[in-house]
């Protein structure tokens, strides 16, 4: 039997080396590209991909507050390439992509070999840790510490997570807390000081705008006041100047007229006046006052008392 008729042709996808071994023991690993192995002595046991993959860990903890949160981590990971700056190396560069290199010194200790070798679930590891790092950093930290040291955390499973999985052949890109979800009872009341909180700001806000508007109302209200008072006083004024001129006037005008006549005549005038506004308004009810030519005699005798008292005073 020809040696040519144990040949198998096998392909590796492209960011990726196949584990070849022979019997059982690890034998090389091939890059990207179609390879030929010595089937069925050597075998490719399995596919090591060096691209980046993503994890997402929902770890349930308590604050020290006693307030249980669900913290999100996304963990980015990869296999460690140590030729990744080499252009020469399979499946990296221009020459990767179109020579199949076979890696025949990778031994015990290198990043290739300890990623597959030596986990046998990744994923499960990384969550363990993942799980403890968290457990063990916010328990130490206040629900509102929590939310505001979000780098910190960060950092923590950064380079904790990092330093362990390297012993593994793996290296942690990044790990981001990408959410923080309280307990639904707690994050209820969180809003509810919160809306409270704005609502005492906005009710003393509205208190404020209530006093202005008041106290704009007064000054409003005695500005009005001083000038209808001022307007009053004109008015007066001119009444008083207007009689004095009409008395003047009369007494010139009528030989023998005395400023108590013209009195009479204008009380008499006014009187009447009233008389006809009450009946053209026509308002509903009864005055009874005293009608007739002694009645103004009376009135004007009761004013001239009125001021001789006062000036008595």
């Amino acid at each position: 039997m020809a040696a040519n008729d144990f040949l198998c042709a096998v392909c590796i996808p492209m960011s990726s080396y196949g584990v070849v071994q022979r019997m059982g023991a690890h034998k090389e690993m091939l890059g990207a590209g179609l390879h030929c192995i010595a089937f069925p002595f050597d075998t490719v046991a399995g596919i090591v991909s060096l691209r980046i993959q993503q994890l997402i860990v929902d770890v349930v903890t308590k604050t020290k507050d006693n307030v249980t949160i669900t913290v999100v981590v996304a963990v980015q990971y990869c296999v460690h390439n140590p030729d990744a700056n080499d252009e020469n190396a399979p499946g990296v560069g221009s020459k990767g992509a179109d020579v199949a290199v076979t890696i025949a010194d990778v031994e015990k200790g290198s990043p290739l070999y300890d990623a597959f070798y030596l986990l046998t679930n990744v994923k499960s590891q990384i969550n363990n840790y993942v799980e403890n790092v968290v457990r063990g950093t916010v328990p130490r930290m206040d629900l509102d510490d929590v939310f505001s040291s979000k780098d910190t955390l960060n950092e923590a499973v950064l380079s904790q997570l990092g330093e362990r999985m390297q012993g593994f052949g793996y290296e942690i890109v990044q790990a981001l807390v990408i959410e923080l979800v309280p307990d639904g009872k707690v994050a209820a009341s969180m809003n509810g000081i919160n809306a409270q909180a704005r609502m005492r700001e906005a009710a003393s806000f509205q208190a404020d705008a209530q006093k202005i508007q008041q106290v704009k109302a007064a000054e409003a209200d005695g500005e009005s006041k001083y000038l209808s008072g001022m307007g009053v006083a004109r008015q007066r004024k001119a009444i008083v100047e207007g009689l004095r001129t009409t008395v003047t006037d009369f007494a010139s005008t009528v030989k023998g007229a005395t400023s108590a006549d013209v009195m009479d005549v204008l009380l008499m005038t006014q009187y009447f006046d009233m008389l006809k506004t009450m009946a053209r308004t026509g308002a509903g009810g009864t005055l009874f006052l005293p009608h007739g030519p002694h009645s103004i005699r009376a009135l004007r005798k009761d004013l001239e008392s009125s001021f001789a008292g006062k000036a008595g005073l």
